[in-house]
Order: structure tokens, then sequence, then C-alpha cells
């Protein structure tokens, strides 16, 4: 039996991850990148209105959060994390090595869910108008699409990385919150 369990996130599973952990540990994926290359239709938006959401895509390196599970949640974590991820099956779930930033580094086999390019919901590389288009028009059943890039980016932040495009894409939301007039000049 497997007495180590991890799990890799990248996007919303940083800040909410939503399942019992026994350790959180800074880590970095090589060989995906995190992107924001997914429509969503359930969390962050509709399939009439679709949102955008992070997938790990091919090339590249992603520095994320590994979490340690204990063996007897890993079957409860697990469907969680089906439920939650695989809504739409956009996702396949695999595992990968993945590096513990820690000292000494160590490296562990993580549970991650990269995007599946011939799924209908890949959006493959969008321009920044068009990202901060979906973005700003989504929501869903978790919430609306610019809450869980900015969440993201404050949490990337918190950690002391930064991720280009995602920054980008929030200083263009945040610079576009501060340019709506308010309510009252309605």
């Amino acid at each position: 039996m497997q007495d180590e369990f991890w799990v890799f996130g990248y996007g919303s599973l940083i800040w909410r991850p939503g399942f019992d952990y026994i350790e959180r540990v800074p880590a970095k994926l090589i060989g995906l990148h995190r992107a924001l290359c997914v429509y969503s239709f359930v969390h962050r938006g509709t399939p009439e209105k679709p949102g955008l959401v992070l997938g790990l895509d091919r090339g590249g390196a992603c520095r994320g959060i590994a979490y340690r599970v204990a063996s007897d949640r890993w079957d409860e974590t697990l469907a969680y994390l089906r439920a939650r991820e695989q809504a739409t099956s956009v996702y396949l779930e695999t595992f990968r090595q993945v590096d513990l930033m820690t000292t000494p580094a160590r490296r562990v086999r993580a549970l991650v869910f990269c995007v599946d390019r011939g799924h209908p919901q890949y959006a493959g590389r969008l321009s920044l108008e068009r990202q901060v288009e979906l973005v700003r028009n989504g929501h869903g059943g978790s919430g609306p699409n610019p809450e869980y890039v900015l969440e993201t980016v404050d949490a990337l932040e918190a950690l002391g990385f930064r991720d280009r495009d995602l920054h980008a894409l929030a200083q263009a939301l945040r610079g576009a919150q501060r340019h709506e007039p308010a309510a009252a000049e309605l």
C-alpha cells in the first residue's frame, strides 16, 4: 500500500484546496506550464457565455503547491477532486514527478490535472484582449471569473511566484475595474 499521496495545485487549488491535507509545500513541475487555456462552462462560465480557467499545457515549467494527503483520506480526496475538476472531463488525470521546493529538495509523484488538447473546451493560446473579454463576462457556479484570476494571482504573489501572462491579465482586469463608473455615477 502506498503511504504517500500528493496532489499538485497550480490554480484555485492553491488558494482553495477544499480537501484535508497533512503537508503543503511549494513545488515545481517540469514539462507543463500554467495557461489560461480552458473555456469554463461550469465553475466560471456557462456554455452560452464561457469564462476561462487554468490548465496545465505542454512545455515549460509550473510552480505551484504540492499537498500531501493521508493514505486513509486518499479515496475521498480523489473523489472530491474528480467531482470538482472533471465536471466536463476537460482534464486528463495523471501522475507526474514534482520537485518539492524544500531544503534539501525532494521529488515526489503527484496527481496532476492536465488539459486535454482534444477537448472542445480547450481554448489554446488566446490574445490578452480576448482573455480580458471572456474573464470579465464569465460567471459560473463557483462565482465570477475575475475573482478566480485575481485570487490566483494574489496566491502566487504570496508564495513569491510570478506568472507573466496571468499577471498581465490581472493588471488589465484591475485597470478595467478602476475605470468602470461607480453605480452612483451611472
